[in-house]
């Protein structure tokens, strides 16, 4: 059996409100309560579990989509001058994409200072 990432729980100062934000930006749709979770299901392996127990501290989450992904997060985040997004951490929120390994990428912060990065291409050298 391959390992397989099963979930991730994801600080947050309110657990509702951050589980939205990643759900809408990916087009995606919060889960019901699970326990202390607000569940948003990436794929058929992967949830991410939004808890606001403990004090956020921001983290990055980077994830692998394909084109047609990336087109619906690029055009969400046109819609909405309030998200910062950016090509890289080296260029700040400058609201432009990468073109790293030939593909295209973009960097987004939630309200609870997360980092998702989005990118539809890895590097040969991973």
């Amino acid at each position: 059996m391959a390992i397989v990432m099963n979930h991730l729980i994801v600080p947050a100062a309110d657990r509702e409100a951050a589980a939205t934000f990643f759900a809408d930006l990916l087009g995606l749709r919060v889960g019901p309560p699970a326990g202390p979770f607000a569940p948003v299901g990436v794929n058929d392996d992967l949830t991410l579990d939004f808890d606001d127990r403990r004090e956020p501290h921001p983290g990055h989450y980077a994830f692998l989509v394909d084109d047609a992904t990336f087109d619906a997060v690029m055009e969400r985040l046109g819609k909405d001058p309030a998200i910062d997004y950016g090509s890289g951490p080296m260029n700040g929120w400058d609201r432009a994409i990468n073109h790293l390994a030939g593909g295209r990428g973009v960097y987004v912060r939630d309200p609870n200072g997360h980092s998702y990065e989005l990118f539809t291409a890895v590097p040969e050298d991973r």
